[in-house]
């Protein structure tokens, strides 16, 4: 049988029907609905199965016919060492075909459990990729992920929250690292996505500019907004009682029962989840026990659970409470954050005339000046206790009449 030619191709019909390719036992050119255009298919017996098989070589004028014989006399050759070519190419593609982000990222999640110090820890690295990073890229194959898919995921929370989008990105450039390592891509986006992003802020600059809340709009911003939920909301008392106790965010979202004395009413953070790796006592305001009581019953171990999944909140939920409703701040163009109302305190403490040690300690600040700090023994408890009865009364004086 003559070898096909392109003449006789290029008039192929659905009238004409199959043309073989006549150098190639089982290769033929089927055709399309369009005059001149068909696909390649190579039909042969597989050795493993013995059953008879079609595969795919590409659609004509696209794969020509010199092309199309060349993979077809390969599969034949296959063919002839016992393998069936189509379970092959099913083979390669199951092994070389690269992951999704969020498949990787568990799969490295779970070679890096055994290497953390607690399980919390852990977790937490898995559940800022679940709230950030997976509903954006999650479902993008490794070898697909650009570095404007980095910058897109990191824009939203990359000025507002800087401190979270840098662990956003470690842990995104880990992931991407792993994927390089095992020639999933071949190369990192995290490596070049600063200059998609603009300039962060130094973390001089954040601390002394976090977006607060005035302190005398504070007892209004309750009255209106933290005293309205129904009692499965969790954001609203949550944050009021961060606000009484001046206390940093993750300090307040990963509250255990554990950690609560109601006799003494006093709340024991321990040290593995301060900043400063210190064991912080905080007295508890007689309106701070009353938001405790009224979580009591909701989870075992938690004081703010998520209500939804019942595990611990995300530091999000606060900041996009506070831009729902639009808290006010002293930056202009943007709303207060939680980390700002610490400051309003701070200003507060100021205000009243109190002592820098005891609204420093209050915040649970180190002493920076090592001669100093070797002399206090004491954290001034019952001082810090009346401090934040009396911060609290200030904070809820508008609030008499509301239950």
């Amino acid at each position: 049988m003559a070898t096909l030619t392109d003449v006789k191709a290029r008039s192929i019909t659905s009238e004409s029907g199959i043309l073989p390719h006549g150098g190639v036992t089982g290769l033929a050119l089927h055709p399309s609905n369009t005059k001149g255009s068909g696909k390649w298919v190579l039909r042969f017996v597989s050795p493993i199965t013995q059953k008879r098989r079609n595969a795919g070589l590409g659609s004509y004028p696209e794969v020509s016919i010199a092309q199309a014989a060349k993979a077809a006399i390969e599969m034949r050759s296959q063919i002839e060492q016992g393998i069936d070519p189509l379970e092959e190419k099913a083979k390669i593609a199951k092994v070389s075909k690269a992951p999704t982000f969020q498949e990787a990222s568990k799969l490295l999640h779970a070679e890096l459990l055994p290497s953390w110090k607690n399980d919390k820890h852990g977790q937490q690295w898995i559940n800022t990729l679940e709230q950030y990073v997976f509903p954006i890229i999650g479902k993008l194959l490794l070898d697909q992920i650009q570095p404007r898919h980095i910058a897109d995921t990191l824009r939203p929370i990359w000025l507002e929250i800087p401190e979270t989008a840098g662990r956003v990105k470690q842990r995104i450039h880990a992931v991407m690292a792993w994927a390089w390592a095992h020639e999933y891509c071949p190369s990192n986006p995290v490596d070049v996505v600063q200059y998609l992003l603009p300039p962060q802020p130094s973390k001089s600059v954040r601390t002394k500019h976090q977006p607060a809340m005035p302190w005398a709009d504070i007892p209004l911003f309750i009255k209106t907004h933290l005293r309205n939920g129904n009692k499965y909301d969790v954001t609203r008392p949550m944050l009021e009682f961060l606000i009484l106790t001046a206390a940093r965010s993750g300090e307040v979202r990963e509250m255990t029962w554990s950690e609560v004395n109601f006799q003494e009413e006093t709340w024991i953070v321990p040290a593995e989840r301060m900043k400063a790796k210190l064991l912080h006592r905080v007295p508890l305001s007689k309106r701070a026990i009353e938001i405790l009581r009224s979580q009591q019953g909701f989870h075992e171990e938690l004081v703010f659970p998520s209500p939804r999944k019942q595990k611990e909140l995300s530091d999000m939920v606060l900041t996009s409470f506070l831009r729902r409703v639009k808290a006010k701040s002293d930056t202009p163009g943007r709303f207060a954050t939680a980390h700002g109302f610490r400051s309003s305190f701070r200003d507060w403490c100021s205000e009243q005339g109190y002592a820098r040690d005891l609204a420093e300690r209050s915040l649970a600040h180190t002493v920076q000046n090592k001669v100093e700090a070797a002399y206090h023994r004491t954290d001034l408890l019952e001082q810090r206790r009346s401090l934040l009865e009396t911060w609290s009364h200030f904070c809820t004086s508008r609030n008499q009449q509301i239950v």
